[in-house]
């Protein structure tokens, strides 16, 4: 009898034709554990959790500590300048009740302008313009000195001018301390006829400007250096050399229309023992001179 080959898989007897032979169990089984070894590679292992760290519960400072400020330095004040340095001993007063100590002044009028004595007052008048009065103490020679006076300005115009002569040898020759009825106020060194400005003109709040009116007035002088004063208040400083010496005096000048009265009292001049530091004076423009009617 011949025998016919299994086909795919089976057997090909008769009475087992649809029972599964080895070989189909076995690839059966090749396919599952195949299908097994797959799904292992594929799926990755799982991830363990992991629970956060509780952080910790900060400490509460209840007293914090502060930084230390750095002190600041201590500066050790310096003492304020002296404006009036070396004053010493009275050397001259006037109460103005001798005329024939001063040059020009009167004791009675003699005419619309006049350098007149009268209640302890040396007065300087005009009533017309232009006019120029002035007036010297006779026989009086200072260096180094203080002098100071009272000013009384009882009519002013505008254009008028009055003050204070110093270290002069003669009106010609001499400094001023020259104030005007504006409210202004300069020094100025008379010198044969010429006048030099040796300071620009200032204002002070201790300078009214016009009539009627009361200040003090004052200068210190001290080798080159010159310093002025109005009703005891520093003003501003002067160098200059030319004159070393001289006497004291008052002037007026008169340009206005209305004329002009100013009288001066208690002169006091007390000695001056200084000696300057070497100053240099601040550059500055040189005012033009002018020339002022002899």
């Amino acid at each position: 009898m011949k025998l016919t080959p299994p086909i795919f898989g089976y057997n090909a007897n008769v009475n087992n034709r649809f029972a599964p032979s080895f070989w189909v169990w076995a690839g059966l089984l090749a396919v599952l554990l195949g299908a097994c070894v797959s799904n292992a590679q594929v799926s990755s292992p799982p991830t363990a959790t992991v629970a956060p760290t509780p952080s910790a519960t900060p400490t509460i400072v209840w007293f914090p500590s502060t930084a230390t400020p750095t002190p600041y330095p201590t500066f050790q004040p310096s003492p304020t300048p002296n404006p009036l340095p070396g004053l010493g001993n009275t050397l001259y007063s006037d109460d103005f009740s001798q005329p024939l100590e001063w040059t020009n002044a009167r004791q009675q009028s003699a005419g619309s302008s006049n350098v007149l004595m009268s209640g302890n007052r040396l007065i300087l008048a005009a009533n017309v313009a232009p006019v120029n009065l002035s007036t010297l103490r006779q026989g009086l020679v200072l260096n180094d000195f203080y002098a100071e006076s009272n000013v009384t300005l009882n009519r002013c115009g505008a254009r008028d001018a009055y003050g204070m002569y110093f270290r002069a040898a003669t009106e010609a020759y001499a400094y001023r301390f020259t104030l005007t009825c504006e409210g202004r106020m300069r020094v100025e060194r008379a010198r044969g006829g010429e006048v030099y400005p040796l300071s620009d003109w200032e204002t002070s709040g201790d300078l009214p400007p016009g009539a009627p009116a009361q200040f003090k007035i004052g200068i210190w002088t001290a080798g080159n250096e010159m310093r002025f004063f109005l009703n005891d208040r520093y003003q501003f400083t002067v160098l200059d050399s030319v004159f070393r010496n001289g006497s004291v005096g008052y002037f007026a000048v008169i340009r206005s229309e209305v004329g002009l009265n100013v009288s001066f009292s208690s002169l006091q001049i007390r000695a001056v023992s200084y000696v300057s530091p070497t100053p240099t004076p601040t550059p500055s423009r040189t005012p033009t001179p002018t020339r002022t009617p002899r």
